[in-house]
Order: C-alpha cells, then sequence, then structure tokens
C-alpha cells in the first residue's frame, strides 16, 4: 500500500501525484480530513442516520438543493466558522443530532471541508477521517481494495492545517505494520507530525492556529474543538 498526502485542499490534483504513482484518481481510495471541523461533523451525522452527503463549493448551490427538496435535505455548513444566512445547521458536531438528521440528505457547503471532498470525487471511494474515528478509519482503509491510498487534507483557507497534517500522520504511522509506505516528501512530513497518543492529540488540536480561532469564537465552539480533539470516540468510518 503507497499512501500520499495533499496537504491543502486544492493544491494537488491526480497529475500531481509524486512519481512512479499512479495518476487515475479511480485507482484511489482516498481518506477526507478536515479535523476542525467538517469531517467529524460529518462522521457524527452519518451515525446518526443521515442518508448521505452531497458537496458544494457555493451556499447558494447547497440551499438550492435544500429548496428542491425540502423534506429530504438539509443544507448545512459555515464560512468563517459561523452558520450560513439560510442553512438549516452550521458546522458542529453537536448539531448534527439523530432527531434532527436521520434519513436526510445533507447538502454540504464549508469553507474547508467542501473543497477536499470535491477534490477527491473521483476516487474509487472516499472514507472521512478525524480522529474522533480514527482506529476505525485505519480499518476502513486496510479493508479497501485500492493500493494507493490518497490522505487529503482540506486545510484552512488556503493554508496549512497543523490538525490535518497531524491526523495523516497519525494514520500513515497505524498503515505502517500493515505494510503501508509514505510516498512523498508531504506523507513524509505528516509522519514526522504524528501524535503519539491521546493526550498529544488533544494539545494538538486545542492549540492548533484554526482550534484557537474557533475557541475565540464562542463557548460552543470551543466545546467543538474539545470534542473533535478526543480519539476514538466513535467507532465506525463512512465511505461519501
Amino acid at each position: 500500500m503507497r499512501v500520499v498526502v495533499s496537504l491543502v485542499a486544492g493544491t494537488a490534483k491526480s497529475g500531481d501525484a509524486p512519481a512512479g504513482v499512479p495518476r487515475q484518481a479511480r485507482q484511489w481510495t482516498a481518506v477526507v480530513v478536515d479535523v476542525l471541523r467538517a469531517t467529524s461533523t460529518l462522521t457524527v451525522a452519518l451515525a446518526n442516520g443521515a442518508r448521505g452527503v452531497e458537496s458544494f463549493s457555493d451556499p447558494a448551490h447547497a440551499i438550492a438543493r435544500r429548496d428542491a427538496e425540502p423534506a429530504g435535505v438539509l443544507a448545512c455548513g459555515e464560512r468563517g466558522g459561523r452558520i450560513v444566512p439560510g442553512f438549516d445547521l452550521a458546522n458542529s458536531p453537536a448539531e448534527f443530532a439523530r432527531e434532527r438528521v436521520a434519513g436526510r440528505v445533507l447538502a454540504f457547503a464549508s469553507t474547508n471541508g467542501s473543497r477536499a471532498l470535491l477534490e477527491t470525487a473521483g476516487c474509487a471511494r472516499r472514507i472521512l477521517g478525524a480522529f474522533i474515528n480514527a482506529t476505525a478509519v485505519v480499518e476502513a482503509v486496510r479493508a479497501a481494495p485500492e493500493d494507493l491510498v490518497r490522505i487529503a487534507c482540506a486545510g484552512k483557507e488556503g493554508g496549512f492545517a497543523l490538525e490535518d497534517a497531524a491526523f495523516a500522520g497519525w494514520l500513515i504511522a497505524a498503515l505502517l505494520p500493515h505494510g503501508a509506505r509514505p510516498v512523498g516528501a508531504a506523507a513524509r512530513l505528516a509522519l514526522s507530525l504524528a501524535p503519539r497518543d491521546a493526550s498529544e492529540v488533544r494539545d494538538l488540536v486545542q492549540g492548533s492556529s484554526h482550534g484557537r480561532y474557533l475557541r475565540r469564537l464562542s463557548a460552543a465552539h470551543a466545546a467543538d474543538v474539545e470534542f473533535c480533539a478526543g480519539i476514538d470516540r466513535l467507532g465506525v468510518a463512512f465511505a461519501v
């Protein structure tokens, strides 16, 4: 198994794969990572019975999708960490309770996570990755038949996000005993950032630039950061 990493959404395409790695996206398993907060939130939503996720870059398109099927679709996501006017839900794991999302499709448009989801749309499968279900993600990747894994980090507003790269590194480290081989400079950098235990995960997520930004927004945002900084809160991983 060969593992490549894209550190920021929008900066790597299939044609940018390292030398010797197949460039056709359909040969990849993608792990999409937006620890704060999209892939953490969507994992919670799917665990609570959401029917599926459709990603949009433009919030207006998510609203149009919801308006076309109001009984079955919720418009959700954020800009700058805050709910978009006209949306049903923002991007907080706490909002996506079973009674709110069960049986509904999520028309999702967030600042960072949607970009990574759209960028990997051509892959054979896309697994949502986050610390809250980290071990389940390892098992999902191991079960996938593709030999090439692309870990697609969302980043933050077109820049590097420590928490996403650290999760990529944690995942690579967890896959090494199962024959994984990091390919390319980005994968090796991510591996060097891998936290060693739950305490390091919490400290890293809480202390990251994005984590500090969210914590300053409100107490509810701070609670989200605390939740997303927990490892293996859920025992299931989802492909979208």
